[in-house]
């Protein structure tokens, strides 16, 4: 598929780094009003005594009312296994739209059975306001946003183009930083390399912005790059690197990955669109599923 953008939008983007996390969440303004979308927002949680809090989300919320911004998407892009989302409680403060892959259905089908969900759990995807196909176009003020189909992380992951800026999600970590393991439930070492040669094809001045970095041999925390320097110098697909040879580097290195801490919150919550899930007597309450991750 051609994907049709138009690098000569160049949108206000603002990164707010989640320490705790290692995510990057993105406020992104359309250049000619004063609409803008969130990318990947995270809700704090201290997972040992079981509480939630909002401290991260209530300064992506304190910087749009500041700014005088309207609120239109809360984009995902895609369920993440390593922090959990506060799209409902930012929707709640300022409204918009919660968008994610149509592939969550996938996700919820898979994981409803890791977490023993009962018929009540909606496996359709009706817990977010849209759900995106490949090439999927809608608008943030003037400016068209698309969304293109990057599985392999996960089945339902999602790269978000609006103008010259892309929000890659765990498609691709930072070039020192590589790509995301592809061994989750649904992932695919050659489906991501696929999908990355599809974020590659952009042109080569296309910002990328990541949603996540661990500052790889000590460097300062980074998310911003282009399709160029990636082509160039990526560590894992960089440099002409072939499907068989990421293959096997890929699947070598997930083999001995650890899961990550906040996996069994983050996909019960994030499969949810951001609801924590509640016990019969409308309590919230978590599962942790005995050997099945």
């Amino acid at each position: 598929m051609t994907y049709k953008v138009d690098m000569t939008i160049i949108p206000e983007v603002q990164a707010f780094f989640d320490e705790t996390t290692n995510t990057i969440s993105y406020i992104v303004k359309d250049p000619t009003s004063p609409s803008a979308a969130i990318i990947d927002s995270v809700m704090d949680i201290d997972y040992a005594a079981g509480r939630i809090t909002f401290d991260h989300a209530d300064t992506l919320i304190r910087q749009i009312e500041a700014q005088g911004l309207k609120l239109e998407w809360i984009i995902e892009t895609h369920v993440h296994a390593d922090h959990l989302s506060a799209a409902p409680y930012i929707q709640e403060k300022l409204g918009g739209k919660i968008g994610v892959g149509a592939q969550i259905t996938v996700v919820q089908e898979t994981f409803g059975k890791v977490f023993n969900e009962g018929t009540e759990f909606q496996r359709d995807g009706s817990q977010f306001d849209a759900l995106f196909e490949d090439g999927d176009t809608y608008q943030i003020g003037n400016m068209q946003a698309v969304a293109m189909y990057t599985p392999g992380h996960t089945p339902a992951c999602m790269v978000h183009v609006m103008g010259n800026a892309a929000f890659v999600g765990d498609t691709l970590f930072m070039p020192d930083g590589g790509s995301a393991r592809a061994d989750f439930p649904g992932g695919d070492a050659g489906t991501l390399y696929d999908s990355i040669q599809k974020v590659l094809s952009l042109p080569d001045e296309m910002r990328l912005f990541m949603c996540h970095d661990y500052g790889p041999n000590g460097r300062d925390i980074a998310w911003e790059t282009t399709v160029a320097e990636e082509k160039a110098h990526n560590i894992h697909v960089g440099g002409g690197k072939t499907r068989a040879q990421f293959v096997q580097f890929r699947e070598e290195r997930d083999a001995q990955l650890a899961m990550p801490k906040l996996i069994v919150p983050s996909l019960q919550v994030n499969m949810r669109a951001g609801e924590v899930p509640t016990d019969s007597d409308g309590n919230p309450m978590l599962k942790v599923p005995v050997n099945k991750l």
